[in-house]
């Protein structure tokens, strides 16, 4: 069964750990891995990475931005009264 090409939801999105892998970051922007790595290798990645050796990651905050997601605000200790 081949991978699963489809992008992600917004809420998939939003569910995403602090970074991730090549291969979610191409999924969220709707683009294939192949081409993610080819973007990457000639510095235009639409999205900031973070080499680390041989590994490439790619910060989530980074990626909502570049998909025009806006901050997340967090409302600590429920409605205000």
């Amino acid at each position: 069964m081949a991978a699963d090409q489809r992008g992600m939801s917004l809420d998939e999105v939003l569910a995403l750990p602090a970074t991730v892998n090549v291969v979610t970051a191409a999924r969220a922007l709707g683009i294939g891995h192949n081409k993610a790595y080819d973007l990457i290798k000639a510095g235009q990645f639409p999205v900031r990475v973070l080499p680390m050796g041989n590994t490439v990651r790619i910060p989530t905050a980074a990626l909502w931005e570049a998909l025009g997601i806006g901050p997340l605000r967090v409302a600590v200790g429920g409605p205000s009264s």
